[in-house]
């Protein structure tokens, strides 16, 4: 079945879909009146409907029923990724968005050779927040998950402070993950670093914010596959694979 996000919640029991998500229903999908679409609106309200009308742009849906969305996790992810070379972090949205993360913040740290100016990230930015809207339509999640704005390493080290547990993935060894997760959070942060690494300086200020450092294995991954094992691992480990 077809799965859209409305931008409001529903107080009616119709809705009205406009621009590319109607051209979508109607010239990409095809599809026709009394096909079934499901909707999911932003307190993750889970609405089955019915196409009622295809009329120009717009494309008018009956609601049928309505249920809690019952796709995420029960824990809050927060991805801060170190920034890739070339395309990579468009494949870690993706991915990531699949899994189950709910938040991705690029970050800017020493060994980061992508160092792209302002102008350059709002676009990506922009890309990446698409890229994340497509695949979590795609997977069926009940949220869209937030692409933020590039910050610099120190930037995002004082913004993990606000996870229940963060977990500092590091190149030179850690603690596993079952390890560190001997209780369920709330919310975690996962730190990421790009193709060179982290620095020692910088495991050293998320280890002595309250953070943990952590390994992925005897095997060094490459930046765009580190950051779906470690999710994959922390979702199995709380219940949510």
């Amino acid at each position: 079945m077809a799965w859209f996000f409305t931008e409001q919640n529903i107080c009616t029991n119709q809705y009205t879909f406009t621009g590319e998500n109607a051209k979508h229903i109607s010239k990409v999908l095809r599809m026709k009146i009394g096909e079934e679409i499901t909707l999911v609106t932003p307190d993750k309200t889970q609405c089955e409907c019915k196409i009622a009308s295809i009329s120009g742009d717009d494309v008018t849906v009956d609601i049928i029923s309505e249920k809690p969305c019952g796709q995420e996790p029960d824990v809050f992810v927060t991805l801060y990724q170190a920034l890739p070379k070339g395309d990579k972090m468009d494949y870690i949205v993706q991915k990531c968005t699949e899994l189950g993360v709910s938040r991705i913040v690029p970050v800017i740290s020493a060994r980061c050779v992508s160092r792209p100016d302002k102008k350059s990230l709002a676009k990506k930015q922009e890309r990446w927040q698409k890229i994340a809207l497509q695949a979590a339509m795609q997977s069926r999640r009940g949220v869209i998950p937030e692409v933020c704005p590039c910050v610099l390493f120190k930037e995002a080290a004082e913004i993990s402070k606000e996870n229940d547990i963060t977990i500092f993935f590091y190149e030179m060894g850690g603690e596993s993950v079952k390890k560190i997760l001997t209780d369920k959070p709330e919310s975690i942060g996962i730190f990421i670093g790009s193709e060179g690494g982290f620095e020692q300086s910088e495991a050293d200020l998320i280890v002595n914010s309250g953070g943990c450092r952590a390994t992925l294995g005897r095997r060094i991954l490459r930046a765009e596959t580190a950051p779906l094992a470690a999710l994959s691992i922390i979702m199995y480990q709380t219940d949510n694979f």
